[in-house]
């Protein structure tokens, strides 16, 4: 059987197309915002608060797609809805409609987000679940190097031209979108949870297995103790201060570093996804995702010790492969212990619940930047991934994974 067929490659390059679009501005937000009057805890609490809108509308969006059984209309409006945010949110430099802009650009991810996994599940069997998602990871992390890489080239040549990075933006976005009139919508299973109202894919609990109870409360507190990284973007910048280094004759500074190191991490994402979900699919889920999540302890850990340039490369190397080895994996996992009738909706109960815990998250980080100084929020968060990765060893068996 074919593991990469057309639909699951098609979904790929739309998602590389369209976090070429977003990675291009992502290193260089909290730097605009912060020379827009934002404090760290307000990009926290921005952060979170965006993340949330996503996540809480995954769960209606995708509970939506199975009731309807249709997945094509949430993965094209979702996407058209990020792609023409990125130049409206330099529109106006007020606070307020940043936050809105921010939060409408996260709500398109929010559609889009449960129908298009469950297309990927769709594609895939039990066995190969893993690395199918571990391609569409793979392939849209390139498209999260490939960003950077503009924007440190345009940034080179113009530093500070923040408005025009943002419109240029909008065209890969605008690519994203008409590649997904290539796919066709092929026929649904009707979801078995027949209850419109908002909140009514909470409901998914109550069907939900065994061993999705108890897997699913420990990944939500890793979660809830992992910020968005944009504070690991702000360590790297703080870190660095007035350090330069120079190649090729080339002077870079505390920017172009902190965006390097961005880059080079998503290099290492995107070349470990596939192979780790190869792994996944061989060695089973827990393995693969308890390996990463220790590896993120390592990271945080190490970011908390204010390390030298070499390390904050090597650290961002290593959470290069925490990414590979979790993001794709959980979501084979979890889909794998879904009902094939709600996959979009188990997703979207997941993603949901999960960005509850990232809104806490980022407030919890900046609270504690704010109040203790950055090496505690490093520190707390690398204490709990090891607590979570205790309980997957020890909860957790192999056949559940």
């Amino acid at each position: 059987m074919k593991v990469i067929t057309r639909t699951v490659f098609i979904l790929s390059m739309i998602s590389l197309l369209a976090d070429i679009a977003s990675e291009m501005l992502y290193p260089v937000i909290p730097v605009y915002l912060k020379d827009i009057g934002f404090s760290v805890l307000a990009i926290g609490i921005l952060e979170g608060v965006v993340n949330f809108t996503a996540g809480i509308s995954k769960g209606y969006f995708g509970k939506m797609s199975d009731d309807k059984g249709l997945r094509l209309p949430f993965v094209k409006l979702g996407y058209l809805l990020s792609a023409i945010s990125k130049p409206l949110i330099v529109t106006f430099s007020n606070i307020a409609w940043v936050f809105f802009v921010r939060t409408a650009d996260r709500l398109g991810k929010g559609i889009r987000t449960a129908a298009r996994d469950a297309l990927l599940s769709q594609e895939a069997t039990r066995e190969t679940k893993a690395r199918v998602f571990g391609f569409h990871r793979s392939m849209d992390t390139v498209g999260a190097a490939i960003g950077p890489v503009l924007a440190l080239i345009y940034l080179y040549y113009y530093p500070g031209g923040y408005t025009i990075l943002f419109y240029l933006a909008f065209i890969p976005g605008l690519l994203a979108v008409l590649l997904i009139f290539l796919l066709k919508e092929k026929k649904q299973p009707v979801s078995t949870l027949r209850d419109g109202h908002f909140f009514s894919f909470f409901r998914y609990w109550n069907i939900a297995s065994p061993d999705f109870r108890k897997i699913v409360p420990a990944l939500l507190l890793f979660a809830l103790f992992n910020s968005s990284d944009v504070f690991l973007l702000l360590i790297t910048r703080q870190t660095i201060g007035d350090q330069t280094i120079s190649v090729a004759g080339a002077t870079f500074n505390a920017d172009t570093i902190t965006i390097a190191a961005y880059i080079f991490y998503n290099l290492v994402y995107a070349a470990a996804s596939y192979p780790l979900g190869v792994l996944a699919d061989r060695l089973g889920f827990r393995n693969v995702i308890v390996g990463g999540f220790l590896l993120f302890a390592v990271v945080y850990g190490g970011f908390a010790f204010n390390p030298g340039i070499p390390a904050i490369f090597i650290l961002f190397s290593v959470y290069g492969l925490y990414a590979a080895a979790t993001e794709g994996v959980i979501k084979a996992w979890v889909t794998n212990l879904a009902h094939k009738e709600n996959t979009a909706t188990a997703i979207g109960f997941y993603t949901s619940c999960e960005s509850i815990s990232t809104l806490m998250a980022s407030i919890i980080a900046g609270a504690l930047w704010t109040s203790f100084g950055s090496s505690s929020t490093f520190l707390v968060t690398a204490g709990v991934a090891l607590l979570v990765s205790l309980y997957f060893l020890l909860r957790v068996n192999r056949k559940q994974a």
